[in-house]
Parts: structure tokens; C-alpha cells; sequence
């Protein structure tokens, strides 16, 4: 596969889901101690890579889960912030600015605050009152946040009884790295054909809806906007009808993500309706990958995690036959802002 290192990718996720024990017992002490909401509080990106575990919450826990972005919550924090809330601060770097202020801010309000991060020496690794680390790079860590924060949620509910299969999921969950490279090999030929056909091109509409619907928004701001300059349209599968069907006209190309949750029918409304005014619908559906030992209710959680590995290989195509590196920037650590 191209500029991938398997070894790399399958010890990286193994870490991420190795934290699954550790969770459960830190849910377990929080809990006790009286912690009844959880904030999940990340800056950019991977505040997106939180949003499949809030609406996971959100359908099937009555514990409140939330989120909200960093720099705002230090201007007009949510009234409910307080000493019983537990704020998970997701940071690739773990020196992300806003979040540090953020961090700073919380600790001045007595909020617990758990940190995760790709690098233990971070200063948000540091100063949070709790933290898992995990190394991890861009390419990789997607999967790692997708999958850490909806073992955070799984364990709340499983502490609450609303979740009986943790365990198994946790199990399960294990395998789930070398079956995900396996997908990335079986997608290899897809995203170097994707890659070729769309490197010109300069405009996407993406779409979806239920736990895909992040990954969607996410591929489209944070790897063709931020590190392609290709201008994107990301839109809730729910919204499609109500102003972007108008833009739908021939040689348009919009990108159609399905999961394999309840929010299915939304994607494939769309996808319908695309496939009849423009032949450039390309669609990306979790329920199409063979992942062998993973039961269904598992796969139902996993959607985003599995689309995620998929577009990184189309990611590593595009930025060859562009000639512009994943890592290219005009402005981050440049200008002031």
C-alpha cells in the first residue's frame, strides 16, 4: 500500500483500544464520586471525531453528554459546567492553545477534566487530571479518537445499565486493528481510481447522517480544505432537501457516506437523488467491508472508524498525484491568528 506502515497503524490502534479496562474503572471512580455530565470539549477537528459518542449518548443513555468548543466555553461557559461534570479534552498534540486556556480555565472552576493525547510529555497530558496517551499521528488518528471516546461513553452507560455487552464490545473491539488494515488493502485500488478522478476537480458536496455524518464534515474541513485547498460543501443528509439539492446539476460531485446505524435511509434519500442529475456520486458505505468476527451490534458503533481508514488511503493517492503534500500549510504556525 502506499506510504503505509502496517506494523505503525496496527500498534497505534491496538493502544487506543487498549485502554478499554482502565476506562471502565476510572467511569466507574468518577462516578462515585458524583460526576453527572460529561462535556466533550475539543478544538477543530477533533471535536468532530467526538460527535458519533455524543449522539450514541444522546439515543440510547439518559446521562448527559454534550459538547462544546474550547474558545467559546471560556467566553460563555454552559451553565451546567460545574464540580460534577467531567470534561474529556481530545488533543492530537496535547498543546493545542485553545484547549491549554481551556484547560486553565476548568482548573479555575474545580471541573475534572481528562485528557487524551497522542504524547504523554504534552502539557495537557500533564495537567489534566486524568490522561490516556497514546502516540499517534495524523494518519492515524481518527480511528484512535473515534474509538477511545466511544469507550468512554460505552462505559457510562455500562456502569448505568444501559449497556450489557461491554465487555464483548471491548473484546471484540481488540481484533478490530488488523482487520482494519486488511479493509485498507482491499480499498487500495478504489482510492488510487477515486484519487486519480477527483485530484482536478476543486469543489465536493459531502453528506451523511447518524455517526458517519462527523466523518463526512471532518474529511471535508480538515483533509481536502485544510491540507488540499479543495473547497468543500459538507451538509447533514437531513438538510439536503432543505437548500442544497438546488446546487445538484451535471458533473457536480458529491460524496455520499453510509453507516450502518438507524440514519442509513437519510444517506441512501440522498444518494437517489444525486445519482439522478449527476453521474460524479461517489459513495462510501461501512456495511461494503468485510469485517470478519466483529458482530453486527459492534459494527453499529463502529461506522465512522471504518470509513476513516478507508479515506486515509484515498488521502495518501491524492496528495501524490497533487504534488501537495498532507503536511503542506499556507498559514498554521505562520500567521497569527
Amino acid at each position: 500500500m502506499l506510504n503505509f506502515d502496517a506494523d505503525r497503524f496496527v500498534k497505534i490502534e491496538t493502544g487506543a483500544v487498549a485502554i478499554a479496562g482502565e476506562v471502565r474503572a476510572l467511569v466507574k471512580k468518577l462516578l462515585g464520586e458524583g460526576v453527572d455530565r460529561l462535556y466533550f470539549m475539543g478544538t477543530g477537528g477533533v471535536q468532530l471525531l467526538t460527535h458519533p459518542a455524543i449522539e450514541l449518548a444522546g439515543h440510547r443513555s439518559r446521562f448527559p453528554v454534550a459538547g462544546a468548543y474550547p474558545a467559546e466555553v471560556v467566553i460563555d461557559p454552559p451553565a451546567a459546567l460545574d464540580k460534577n461534570s467531567l470534561v474529556v479534552i481530545p488533543s492530537l498534540s496535547g498543546t493545542t492553545k485553545e484547549s491549554l486556556a481551556l484547560l486553565a480555565f476548568l482548573k479555575g472552576r474545580g471541573v475534572r477534566t481528562l485528557s487524551l493525547t497522542g504524547h504523554q510529555d504534552s502539557p495537557l497530558a500533564q495537567g489534566a487530571d486524568h490522561n490516556f496517551s497514546n502516540f499517534a499521528e495524523d494518519d492515524t488518528s481518527s480511528e484512535m479518537f473515534y474509538l477511545q471516546t466511544l469507550l468512554i461513553v460505552l462505559a457510562i452507560m455500562a456502569e448505568r445499565g444501559e449497556f450489557k455487552n461491554y465487555d464483548a464490545t471491548a473484546a471484540e473491539l481488540q481484533k478490530l486493528p488488523g482487520l482494519l488494515v486488511e479493509a485498507k488493502a482491499a480499498f487500495e485500488g478504489k482510492a488510487a481510481t477515486l484519487a486519480a478522478e477527483i485530484k482536478d476537480e476543486r469543489y465536493h458536496i459531502f453528506t451523511g447522517a447518524g455517526s458517519v455524518w462527523p466523518e463526512a464534515y471532518y474529511y471535508g474541513m480538515c483533509i481536502l480544505e485544510e491540507m488540499q485547498w479543495i473547497r468543500t460543501r459538507p451538509v447533514h443528509a437531513a438538510d439536503f432537501f432543505h437548500g442544497t439539492l438546488e446546487l445538484v446539476e451535471p458533473g457536480l460531485s458529491v460524496f455520499v457516506f453510509k453507516g450502518e446505524d438507524a440514519a442509513r435511509p437519510l444517506a441512501e434519500r440522498v444518494e437517489a437523488f444525486a445519482k439522478r442529475f449527476t453521474d460524479k456520486v461517489r459513495v462510501l458505505d461501512a456495511a461494503s467491508v468485510a469485517l470478519p468476527g466483529i458482530s453486527a451490534e459492534t459494527r453499529r458503533l463502529i461506522s465512522p472508524v471504518i470509513l476513516a481508514t478507508l479515506l486515509e488511503r484515498l488521502s495518501a493517492h491524492l496528495e501524490v498525484l497533487r504534488n501537495h503534500p498532507l503536511t503542506t500549510r499556507r498559514y498554521y504556525k505562520k500567521v497569527e491568528y
